[in-house]
């Protein structure tokens, strides 16, 4: 076990499954102690137990984090059953197949997806960082998405809701670095799960597309030791950034 993360503790939406479980994994090989919020109980008790199993510490906490008082109560079961939250990490989001052109698009998408990925970001942030500065500082981490930094067309509603997320990154920045608290935002192109890959099979036509990925596409494990960096004081020095784990898509 490293010690990256070594005596902190670390709160990961979207914890029980995808990229949030390869980080809950990730970060407490680090030896960080990770409360593994979601929805899916099964799903994010098993991550636990492995990780414990493994040596390392861990709980399954229950967070519906487009829910004010879900997202209150969960961070403080989390806070109270850990004593202290040094690392917030935002990844929970996600679109919808009925995205399109503004033009197209129901208004139930486009606020759907609002309140999944931005107001649930901003949510998280609403009660988490109090916590944060409550323990002397620490980490946001929040997920934008490439389409929030470039024009790609038919998912107005996701790129609106990721440039948020990239616009209220900066924003707390520049307000809570007097509390030592950095905010930072990882900015990951597609991502090898099964889901994308699933993706660009039924969609011959987008090879180009893929090949833009001058390096590959990422693997899940990439964006979480993007995160690691984030949360860990080798990046004590940086907030309001964007970090891209995007395989120079943004520069193809």
């Amino acid at each position: 076990m490293a010690d990256r993360l070594k005596d902190k503790v670390a709160f990961i939406t979207g914890g029980t499954g995808g990229i949030g479980a390869v980080a809950a994994r990730a970060f407490a090989a680090e030896g960080a102690s990770v409360a593994i919020g979601g929805r899916r109980q099964a799903e994010g008790e098993r991550i636990a137990a492995e990780i414990r199993v493994a040596g390392g510490e861990a709980r399954f906490v229950r967070i519906d984090v487009t829910r004010e008082d879900s997202v209150e109560q969960g961070l403080a079961e989390a806070v109270a059953a850990f004593g202290r939250l040094d690392i917030l990490y935002n990844n929970a989001g996600g679109s919808s197949a009925r995205d399109g052109p503004v033009t197209r698009t129901p208004a139930e998408v486009f606020w759907k997806t609002i309140e999944l990925d931005l107001f649930g970001t901003w949510l998280c942030c609403h009660f988490g960082i109090p916590h944060l500065v409550a323990a002397g500082g620490g980490s946001v981490i929040n997920t934008a998405s490439i389409m929030g930094a470039m024009g790609i067309p038919n998912r107005d509603a996701y790129t609106a809701a990721k440039g948020g997320v990239i616009a209220l990154t900066r924003a707390m920045a520049v307000e809570y670095a007097a509390d030592k608290v950095r905010v930072n935002v990882l900015v990951p192109g597609a991502v090898a799960t099964e889901r994308v890959l699933a993706f660009f099979a039924r969609e011959p036509h987008l090879e180009d597309q893929r090949k833009a990925y001058l390096l590959g596409l990422s693997e899940p494990r990439d964006v979480a030791n993007a995160a690691i960096f984030l949360a860990s004081d080798e990046s004590r020095r940086t907030t309001g950034q964007m970090l891209c784990v995007d395989s120079g898509i943004l520069i193809s």
